[in-house]
């Protein structure tokens, strides 16, 4: 296939795969993505490999599973010995940039240990990872935490130059409503999620990074360049500007997917999850009713801005030359399973929306499909690798490349089931467990018709996606499953023990080894 010159990797922040209408949701409609999905490949079946921000997003960045790159929980940085997207691209000519978020850290023990400034080009190499921080924002700046950061924000200073005062307008304006007195309601608080924030639609944080994504790309050019745009929404504080936080009702809202039974003797370590703040509150009569006008409200108003991107590709002449990839780094439980947040497997959290054009003759075959096919967040590196014709590195990247499924291919060898995995040691429900910062661990196995999850040191769960796919009963426990459970467990095992520790000498450099062994005079059992 011919080279890919540019890519726009589009990423959302705690998007439910069935929060578009192309993945069938009845009432938010969002025709902009649908049209790249009738453009591209929809794919039905796509995992993240932790359901939380830091540990997903590492995943992507760096084609590996959380238990090989280490960015197991937000802040948990990934080692400075681990490579990026641009440490595949840069030999192939490519230039990376970010805008948005990462809710990537840096290692400062590693730094250190080698003498790196933080600040300086190496050190921000490493801490975004491995991207040119064109427009770095992870989009959560309390008063405190921005205060703790010296107070520098770039969106907070174009808010200002548009009459937006105060030390923090991203807390006071565009993540804020105004009470009957003027009084600031902050977002924080999920009880105002339905009212209209105070900054206007085009100055909000999804209409700045867009923005900012068509400044990025004129710059650079005519060089090649793949330009991650990583949404800050519909993540919460959940709240939408005028007028998308009223576009949605209760008549557009999807049914509550929760039974009674989930209650009735529930997994030790989910009845933990269930009895968490945000779980509680989002069982609340009432709650998931006010929020979802905003969440709703920040989906449709990211689809209103990509078209909007999109035309304007296609107006600079860069959209037969770009693939463009939209995902999610996870989901929302939004009261589902009786649950708030993301953390746990249930497909609502888990499970992503992806969507993958290539504008390519090649790909002609499969537009407007969708792809049942058992993908994870780990697939997308490799297919940037291939798409764009860098050097691979089969021996570091745990994903496969998704460019056979884009060309209408059917690789006999294919994953029969999806992994994903989850350090929880950071939640109150490892210390209602009583277990050690180690112990809190989680896998999940998601397989043509079972899903099963390890907890280490309770009983597993286990759902029949075939006759339950809502996951409403647990069957981890149950007697008559035991054959599929050590089944699953031992798949788990393979699993487990598939992921690549040898990163830093390739195949062909053991295959070299083997081949030179009697020349080099070290000689063994020679008689």
């Amino acid at each position: 296939m011919t080279k890919i010159k540019n890519i726009l990797f589009i990423m959302t922040d705690q998007l439910r795969w069935d929060y578009l209408s192309c993945y069938g949701h009845p009432h938010l409609h969002t025709p902009n993505i649908d049209k790249l999905a009738q453009k591209g490949v929809r794919f039905d079946r796509a995992y993240v490999q932790s359901p939380v921000c830091g540990p997903s997003r590492a995943s992507y960045y760096t084609g590996r599973t959380v238990f090989s790159h280490g960015a197991t929980w937000n802040g948990v940085p990934i080692s400075v010995d681990e490579l990026g997207i641009d440490d595949y691209l840069k030999p192939a000519g490519i230039a990376t940039a970010l805008v948005g978020k990462t809710h990537q850290s840096i290692d400062p023990i590693g730094m250190a240990r080698l003498g790196i400034d933080p600040e300086s080009t190496i050190g921000m190499h490493i801490r975004e990872p491995g991207f040119t921080a064109f427009e770095r924002d992870d989009g959560l700046h309390p008063d405190k935490g921005l205060k703790k950061r010296g107070g520098k924000l770039r969106y907070n200073d174009w808010l200002r130059s548009h009459g937006y005062e105060g030390e923090n307008p991203w807390g006071d304006y565009a993540n804020a409503a105004e009470g009957e007195d003027g009084e600031v309601l902050s977002a924080w608080h999920l009880r105002h999620s339905n009212l209209p924030a105070r900054v206007k639609e085009e100055h909000s944080e999804t209409a700045y990074m867009t923005m900012r994504t068509k400044e990025f790309i004129t710059q650079i050019g005519d060089k090649p360049w793949l330009c991650h745009l990583s949404f800050i929404k519909p993540h919460w504080p959940y709240i939408a500007p005028a007028p998308y936080h009223d576009m949605y009702g209760p008549e557009s809202f999807l049914p509550l997917n929760r039974d009674q039974c989930e209650k009735s003797d529930p997994h030790p370590v989910y009845e933990a999850f269930m009895q968490q703040q945000v779980g509680e509150i989002f069982s609340r009569q009432g709650v998931r009713d006010t929020v979802l006008p905003g969440y709703m409200g920040l989906i449709k108003q990211i689809d209103d801005r990509l078209g909007e991107l999109f035309d304007w590709l296609e107006e600079q002449g860069k959209a037969d030359e770009t693939m463009i990839i939209f995902t999610s780094d996870h989901g929302d439980y939004m009261g589902d399973h009786w649950l708030g947040e993301k953390e746990l497997f249930h497909d609502c959290s888990a499970r992503v929306p992806l969507i993958i054009y290539d504008p390519r003759p090649e790909a002609d075959s499969t537009r407007g499909t969708a792809c049942d096919a058992l993908v994870e967040a780990i697939d997308l590196l490799p297919t940037f690798i291939e798409a764009m014709g860098a050097p691979d590195a089969d021996h570091r990247l745990e994903g496969r490349s998704l460019m056979p499924l884009l060309r209408g291919e059917k690789p006999e060898d294919w994953r029969t089931e999806a992994f994903s995995e989850i350090d929880y040691a950071f939640y109150t429900a490892r210390e209602a467990l009583g277990l050690s910062a180690s112990d809190a661990r989680a896998y999940m196995l998601r397989g043509e018709r079972w899903k099963y999850v390890h907890f280490k040191g309770f009983p597993p769960q286990l759902f029949d996606m075939q006759n339950d796919p809502n996951e409403l009963r647990d069957l981890g426990r149950h007697p008559d499953y035991q054959d599929v459970r050590t089944q699953m467990m031992e798949k788990l095992l393979d699993r487990l023990i598939e992921r690549k520790n040898r990163v830093t000498y390739t195949d062909e450099q053991v295959y070299e080894s083997r081949r030179g062994e009697n020349n080099s005079g070290v000689l063994i059992g020679v008689w």
